[in-house]
């Protein structure tokens, strides 16, 4: 059934809806199964998403009428299509009137992912009015509380330099405090992974302790503030808490330099609000585990990696993985830095919509995958700038001489981006640094062809 008479008007422009500020926008690649025209799937994935079917029914009135999402504009060329979704369409918490990401995917991403009368969809950007902004949580803390307790400027206070302990699995309680312990006599940040939690071979209630007590170790040692990024991911909101609560109770005065980690792609957007409400004065980490499942460019239906950072800036993350923009070993190329400028910056234009955030925190860009002291200088080169969370696991404990060491080479190579220096040149200074060549030296013949001789390295 064509339902473009009542789902689609192409008469409608796009500045004007903005300027309404009454509806969500959304872009879409899009192509219909072989038979059906454009227009025609276009409309019914609108019906789908909003008020409608695949059949005339008995309960449209005009006030149902009212609330269709529209399909605004299409191009059968560049398989885009664009839908307008009003504003009342969303579903409203019953406590405090505010609205909630999982009615935005529902309706969005929801049935029309599955019609037989469409070959693929896939949400590459969004729009979000100013009224509609208001109503999401947005984040509690952002980096610049994380360099406050690094004691750095909280404005352009740079790169934090993080590390996930290795393996992710298998490490008991002691060996697990001793890799934190170790990295942290160089570094800054530990993210702990996202398959460790309370595993039956490293229980959380023996391993945070030990954790707490490297932390103050190190601590004392270095005279720096050490930073934690604990994974409190479960099924269950009140195991979730339990987790959180114990965690904190356990760093007892050093609380307030805990992470929580949250998987927010598998445990779903209810558990990132019930961390961003309940623990609002932590900085919430959204890990982004098994998002590639949609996200990937592989991927024809769902949305993307842009899309799921917006996202997650909605709902309140305080940082998210966002890849490595081609520098490391995950998928991306060196455009996905808008991804990061989309989470960081108060205003930005997406593949699409320009955004306006009008004050909402940001979301830090957080690197990790594949990243090393060597690809580091190209990558804040393409970003721009170093205002980020980077966690390099092989990076730092893959370093020749120790964790610390390798750690310290990840911020001689933000020293050396930051004074604008030749790395060759740059490396003959610092020792870390050069003998992060030799650490990882297959990296350094693809980036720096002629390095051994240049740092005399025979071997």
């Amino acid at each position: 059934m064509d339902q473009s008479a009542r789902y689609a008007d192409l008469s409608l422009n796009e500045d004007d809806l903005i300027a309404g500020g009454k509806h969500v926008l959304c872009a879409y690649k899009m192509k219909p199964a072989a038979g059906y025209g454009f227009l025609e799937v276009a409309a019914h994935f609108a019906a789908e998403s909003s008020t409608g079917t695949n059949v005339e029914v008995c309960t449209t009135d005009d006030f149902t009428k009212g609330v269709d999402a529209i399909v605004y504009h299409i191009d059968e060329a560049t398989e885009e299509m664009r839908i307008a979704y009003p504003n009342d369409l969303f579903d409203r918490n019953v406590i405090d009137g505010r609205t909630m990401l999982v009615s935005f995917l529902t309706l969005t991403i929801g049935n029309n992912q599955g019609m037989g009368d469409c070959a693929y969809a896939k949400m590459y950007d969004f729009y979000m009015p100013p009224r509609m902004l208001q109503l999401f949580d947005g984040p509690a803390k952002d980096i610049s509380d994380m360099w406050r307790i690094l004691g750095r400027p909280v404005e352009n206070g740079g790169y934090i330099a993080g590390t996930i302990i290795k393996p992710k699995l298998g490490l008991r309680p002691e060996p697990f405090a001793e890799a934190a312990y170790q990295f942290w006599l160089g570094g800054d940040f530990i993210k702990n992974d996202e398959p460790q939690g309370n595993q039956v071979f490293c229980p959380t209630k023996k391993v945070i302790p030990l954790v707490v007590d490297a932390m103050r170790r190190a601590q004392d040692e270095t005279g720096e503030a050490k930073l934690f990024s604990a994974n409190i991911t479960a099924d269950d909101h009140a195991e979730m808490i339990a987790r959180g609560e114990y965690i904190l109770e356990t760093f007892g005065p050093d609380a307030d330099k805990v992470a929580f980690l949250v998987d927010g792609y598998v445990g779903g957007p209810g558990m990132v609000t019930t961390a961003r409400r309940y623990f609002a004065g932590q900085y919430l980490h959204y890990h982004r585990a098994g998002h590639g499942a949609v996200t990937s460019p592989s991927s024809k239906r769902g949305y993307t990696a842009f899309v799921l950072a917006k996202m997650s800036r909605l709902q309140g993350a305080s940082g998210i993985h966002v890849g490595t923009m081609g520098y490391g070993k995950m998928e991306g190329d060196a455009s996905d830095k808008i991804i990061a400028y989309m989470i960081e910056r108060d205003e930005c234009q997406g593949p699409v919509y320009n955004q306006k955030w009008y004050g909402m925190k940001p979301t830090t860009p957080i690197i990790s995958g594949g990243m090393n002291a060597l690809r580091l200088p190209g990558f804040f080169e393409n970003l721009g700038h170093a205002n980020i969370i980077n966690t390099s696991g092989g990076g730092s404990y893959g370093h020749i001489d120790s964790p610390a060491a390798g750690a310290t080479s990840l911020k001689q190579a933000y020293q050396c981006w930051k004074e604008g220096a030749d790395p060759i040149e740059f490396a003959k200074d610092h020792q870390e640094f050069a003998r992060a060549f030799e650490s990882f030296p297959q990296d350094a013949d693809r980036i720096f062809p002629g390095w051994r001789e240049k740092l005399g390295v025979h071997k």
